[in-house]
């Protein structure tokens, strides 16, 4: 059985993004992954450099608003940011809320050397994240074994 997840931010720019490509790659078939956000913004363009850096493909991915996922059911609604977690909306079948707070790469002030470096932070914080949750998400998807 697949595990649908949606990760969710306010801009779609950025964390969920990066959490979306990271779980496609490191979860597989296993996940059915999307993002979105309450305001999105567009793809931001260090979220593409970082991904690349990691060889993620990310072509097919764009900036999306929740709205899109209205009535869809989902194992797992996990928000990456405070604003997001505030204003998220009810999914259908009570998916299992996680709220992950990461600071926005994207804001970081200063040249792109320093932003570029806050992207790298927020991926490799979000790898180990996604890391530790994939075994557990795996573990409760899986059907009981009547003993």
């Amino acid at each position: 059985m697949t595990t649908r997840v949606l990760f969710l931010c306010t801009g779609n720019s950025a964390r969920s993004v990066i959490a979306e490509a990271l779980l496609n790659e490191l979860g597989g078939a296993d996940f059915e992954v999307h993002s979105a956000g309450t305001h999105p913004k567009g793809l931001n363009p260090f979220t593409a450099k970082v991904l690349d850096q990691e060889h993620i493909d990310w072509s097919g991915f764009r900036s999306k608003d929740v709205s899109e996922f209205e009535g869809q059911r989902f194992d797992y609604v996990i928000t990456v940011c405070d604003a997001a977690a505030e204003e998220c909306p009810l999914f259908p079948g009570a998916p299992r809320r996680i709220h992950w707070n990461f600071p926005d790469p994207a804001a970081v002030e200063g040249n792109d050397l320093a932003k570029f470096a806050a992207f790298q932070t927020t991926l490799r914080e979000m790898r180990r994240r996604i890391s530790l949750f994939i075994p557990v998400a795996l573990r409760d998807s899986a059907p009981a074994s009547g003993h």
